[in-house]
């Protein structure tokens, strides 16, 4: 067998997340157990600034470990086994999940119903979610369309933690007597053009339990305004024009506290939840602990435990039923409002990832690399 060649993989300082390198890593042979896989596309969002943002706290650096001062964001995907000695896994199949942002990688992997785990040591400290690959063949989420799989890296996982995020504040968390949205009349959705925004402005409204509120820039005003989910849009300038009279919640997608803040000043009691999810807004100041907020402390959202309250609470099948359903009528929907864009070969990694982290993508385009410059879907 010929030697695999080596693998490049895009690498982010971690104390300063603008600055990329593509490194070359020397293929070794595997170890018991071990599969490499071809990376054939993954996509880049606000939501891997969020990563390389919340990198320490969240240890998504340890995802796919690396030297000092750098550090290898994890980036939805989709590959394929090129080699493998793992009796449970061919060579050939092909695994949705976490990858680097890279042309291959090496994974210790477990056979599981739908696919694989991670069982690398450094993962065993991660949600079950973040270690699973779903093979393609026994995904109950996988969309055959010529763009689907391009969708998926695109809208999936972010989708699903809009998914989740409107669930939570259907059922209050899960409180006990409490009403739905904790008997808010109004749901405040800051960085309402983001996609995890939007596919819970799409819950939110098709549930019609809150009046949806939309918060965003004034060049993405016109664009959040046309997608139908939101009832109003309202900038962050102009966060004076929220509705103080009734109760309402707030999710907040951009991590900016002075947004926040302001949201918080306006409303003051009125504000009955307060839901943190990410922080696409990387470059705003950082919260000052000194300085309290009127209204609830902000709670951090984190998918991955409610994913695993959604499937006890509802078993298995059931959560992959609806969510299944719920996925496949955004991503349709997505066709009207979303155009994906193509960054052929790793080369074109790094820029993607500037283009994104510097803001200069628009709300209606999502980035997907193709890391060996062809669609590789076959």
């Amino acid at each position: 067998m010929s030697e695999p060649p080596p693998s490049t993989v895009l690498e982010v300082q971690r104390t300063a997340i603008a600055s990329t390198r593509l490194a070359d890593e020397e293929s070794a042979p595997l170890g018991d157990g071990q599969v490499r896989l071809r990376i054939d596309r993954f996509a880049i969002t606000a939501n891997n600034i969020t990563y390389a943002v919340f990198g320490d706290v969240l240890a998504y650096w340890e995802f796919f470990p690396t030297d000092l001062p750098w550090g290898r964001v994890p980036a939805m995907g989709w590959a394929e086994v090129v080699e493998s000695t793992n009796d449970d896994i061919d060579v050939g199949a092909r695994f949705y999940g976490w990858y680097p942002m890279a042309t291959s990688t090496v994974i210790t992997a477990t056979a599981t119903a739908d696919g694989f785990r991670d069982d690398g040591a450094h993962r065993q400290p991660h949600a079950p979610v973040y270690r699973a690959y779903v093979d393609t063949r026994r995904d109950g989420l996988y969309d055959g369309a010529a763009d689907g799989e391009d969708r998926h890296v695109l809208l999936r996982g972010l989708f699903l933690t809009g998914y989740l995020a409107e669930e939570f504040f259907a059922d209050a968390g899960g409180a006990t007597g409490a009403a739905p949205y904790f008997g808010a009349e109004q749901v405040v959705v800051l960085s309402a053009s983001s996609k995890t925004a939007i596919g819970f402005a799409q819950r939110a409204k098709e549930r019609g339990v809150a009046r949806v509120v939309g918060v965003t820039s004034a060049g993405n005003a016109d664009f959040v305004g046309g997608l139908g989910y939101y009832d109003t849009v309202v900038t962050y300038d102009d966060v004076d024009a929220l509705d103080e009279s009734v109760d309402a919640v707030s999710i907040d997608m951009a991590g900016n506290p002075t947004v926040l803040s302001a949201v918080h000043h306006r409303l003051g009691d009125r504000l009955k939840y307060s839901m943190t999810v990410g922080r696409s807004h990387h470059d705003a100041p950082p919260p000052d602990r000194a300085a309290p907020m009127p209204g609830p402390q902000p709670q951090l959202f984190f998918a991955p435990t409610e994913v695993g309250r959604r499937q006890q609470d509802w078993g298995r099948e059931d959560y992959q039923r609806r969510t299944a359903d719920a996925l496949a009528g955004f991503v349709v929907g997505s066709r009207s409002w979303l155009t994906i864009e193509h960054r052929r070969g790793i080369d074109a990694s790094a820029p993607a990832w500037a283009d994104v982290h510097d803001g200069n993508v628009a709300a209606d385009v999502g980035i997907v690399v193709l890391p060996h410059g062809t669609s590789g879907d076959g």
